[in-house]
């Protein structure tokens, strides 16, 4: 399998709710458009998900996901990605995507290149593709005590 290197960026056409695409799509668009119903809307609502990022440690349920989407979108800092170098495997009833995320973390005049590997684990429930685990890892440690020491100075 051919990973793919155009870019998810959440400005994709969104035609058909029934694809792995489409979920992906509707989680770059909500988290760079910093949009919480709609993130909410991705990720299913139970106790059993889980969420693992370089910042936040482990999150479980959406209530503590929740929280970290809501941090960033209301905070001061700007943050985008882009999904790409991606593959997509699925059965009947679960997919998984295993990529990369570029983009960048903003505050005031500085800014931190983002590059972290990532995956996202989704179900199908009711119908519609729902996120049920993410995991992301910067592989750079200058990069990643950087990112930290920068998130970390941010009131």
């Amino acid at each position: 399998m051919q990973p793919i290197q155009i870019p998810i960026t959440g400005s994709e056409n969104l035609e058909d709710p029934s694809s792995p695409f489409y979920a992906l799509v509707q989680f770059y668009r909500a988290f760079n458009t910093r949009n919480i119903m709609l993130m909410s809307q991705n990720w299913a609502q139970t106790e059993d998900i889980a969420m693992d990022n370089p910042l936040g440690g482990i999150k479980r349920g959406w209530d503590e996901i929740r929280s970290v989407y809501e941090r960033i979108f209301t905070g001061l800092a700007k943050v985008y990605v882009e999904f790409y170098d991606y593959t997509i495997h699925e059965t009947k009833e679960m997919f998984y995507a295993v990529g990369r995320e570029r983009g960048e973390f903003r505050i005031g005049d500085t800014a931190v290149p983002l590059a972290i590997r990532t995956s996202r684990i989704f179900i199908l429930i009711d119908g519609k593709w729902k996120q049920v685990h993410h995991h992301g890892s910067i592989d750079d440690p200058e990069l990643l005590a950087r990112y930290q020491s920068t998130v970390k100075g941010v009131k």
